[in-house]
This record gives C-alpha cells, structure tokens and sequence, in this order.
C-alpha cells in the first residue's frame, strides 16, 4: 500500500479486515455463534421469565432478549475487531500501515468501518433465527431504523475503545482489558428482566449504567413503545465521541513507538 489520503487508507485497511473475517472460518464462526448461543440461552432457556408477576413487556420475551443480543453483538463485534489489530501490530502488518500512510486516522476509520460490516453479517443472521424463532415485532420501520443506529452507536463505540487499546498495547495479550470491562457493563444492566424488577445492589448499579438507557429504549423501538429516546442516543454519541478521543491517543502512541 502506498501513501495516501485518509480515504485510501480507511478503504485498504478495511478491505484487508474484512477479507480476512468473511474468508477465514476461525474469525467468522465466533462471530455468529456466540450471540447465536447467548439468543438460544436466554431466549429459550429462559422464557419462562416472562410469566414473572410485572413482566409485561408486550412483544414477548424473544424480542425482549433480542434486543440485549443484538447490542451485546455490536459491542463484542468492536472487541474482536480490537483483537485482530493487536494481532495485525505482532504480525508487524500493523507498522506496514502506520509507515504507509500519510494520514493515520485513516487506519482508525479503516478498522471502524471493517467493525460495523462484520456486525452487519453477525446481525442479519440473528435477526433471521429470531424471525424464524417466532419473534413478534411491535415497532414499524421507523422504529427498527433507529434500533439499528443504536446498535451501529454501541458497535463503533467498542469498536473505538478496543483500538485505543490496541494500539497503546500493540500485544494480542491486552485483549482481557478491551474485554472484560465490555463484558461487565453488559451483563451489570437489565439483561434478563426489566429494570423495575430487579432489587438490590443491582438495580443500583443498572438505574446509572448507561447500557440501561440503550436496553430500555431499543426494547421500546422493537415493541413499538419507544421510551428515553434522547437519552439513549445522547450517551450513545457520547461514548463513541469520548472513545474516538481515546483511539486517537492511542494512535499517537503507537506512532511514538515507531
């Protein structure tokens, strides 16, 4: 590749990511699978959850569990893409990029935007197995717009907290510190029942946790019934626009260590 403008740089970058997740098996079946089983599990496993006194949420527990999946895949598709450019710098492909590049932020776009196609396959198949799995949907086309935005929001969000990561680590043995603090703000909010109905330390955590406002308002989208809109597209924009300042420090040191 040689120099050039942001433009070229993004589109290189982005091709060679997603060439690499839609001809290689062992970076494609993950992605399906894992929120293919977390659907399965939660969605299945669980449904009786929705017999719960105060569960009334009205397009089912399937739509209800979907929505968690969707947004958890968007969030751990950012993750993995973090991982492939940790690998990407101990290849030394990842210094190709630096020294090749006029523009840097190219290479930042050029991982983004490789993130939100893998999600989109990920997404198109969870959505058709929840269809096929009897999914009702409450909310018009309108509403699944904004569901998707949403989850294109939490995608480049962890998309772009993964890279500030890798490239201050540039070492595929950093990937706990872009995973686990991912996994721990999911799982801290009201994954299995509304926020109304948990109790404890964890309804206290999840009422400040902004996953919730992000849960509470794409469920609200798929049921036809939106709720905390602003709210939720306001700490959405917010994250992505904090981790983008995050992934760009992290480009400086990258550049730094030459």
């Amino acid at each position: 590749m040689s120099a050039g403008s942001f433009t070229s740089v993004a589109r290189a970058v982005a091709w060679r990511s997603v060439h690499n997740f839609l001809t290689n098996p062992a970076l494609t079946l993950p992605a399906l699978i894992f929120p293919l089983f977390f659907f399965t599990a939660f969605a299945g496993g669980l449904s009786n959850v929705s017999n719960v006194p105060g569960f009334n949420f009205p397009s089912g527990y399937t739509a209800f569990q979907y929505v968690f999946v969707l947004l958890q895949s968007a969030a751990f598709g950012g993750v993995f893409t973090g991982f492939g450019i940790a690998r990407d710098f101990e290849m030394g492909i990842g210094r190709r990029f630096m020294l090749a590049a006029s523009n840097r932020s190219g290479i930042i776009a050029g991982y983004a935007i490789a993130a939100l196609v893998r999600a989109f396959v990920t997404w198109t198949v969870l959505t058709v197995v929840a269809l096929l799995a009897g999914m009702q949907i409450g909310g018009g086309g309108s509403d699944l717009f904004a569901l998707f935005a949403l989850a294109i929001l939490v995608n480049q969000a962890a998309t772009l907290w993964a890279t500030g990561i890798a490239l201050r680590f540039r070492s595929i043995q950093a990937g706990p510190l872009m995973q686990f603090p991912t996994f721990l703000i999911l799982f801290l909010a009201p994954v299995y029942v509304p926020l109304g109905l948990l109790s404890g330390w964890i309804h206290t955590v999840a009422s400040v946790n902004p996953v919730t406002a992000l849960l509470e308002a794409g469920r609200g989208f798929i049921s036809g019934d939106p709720a905390v809109v602003a709210v939720a597209f306001a700490v959405g924009f917010a994250l992505a626009g904090a981790f983008l300042l995050w992934a760009r420090g992290g480009l400086r040191r990258a550049e730094a260590a030459g």
